[in-house]
């Protein structure tokens, strides 16, 4: 029987694993796909134009 105690933990924790991973490329894509590449386009644009203005009055 110790050794059914010794294999429950891993299982379990890999049974976690597989599920974790599921929802997460299930969730991948979908209706708000474009309002995430959005955002995230907006926020690489602000930091990449924050630099340049940085870059400029380092000048």
């Amino acid at each position: 029987m110790d050794y059914v105690s010794a294999l429950v933990p891993p299982v379990v924790m890999a049974a976690f694993f597989i599920g974790l991973v599921r929802v997460i490329v299930k969730t991948q894509g979908g209706a708000a796909k474009s309002k995430e590449d959005a955002a995230v386009d907006a926020a690489l644009a602000r930091a990449e134009s924050a630099r340049n203005a940085s870059a400029a009055g380092d000048a």
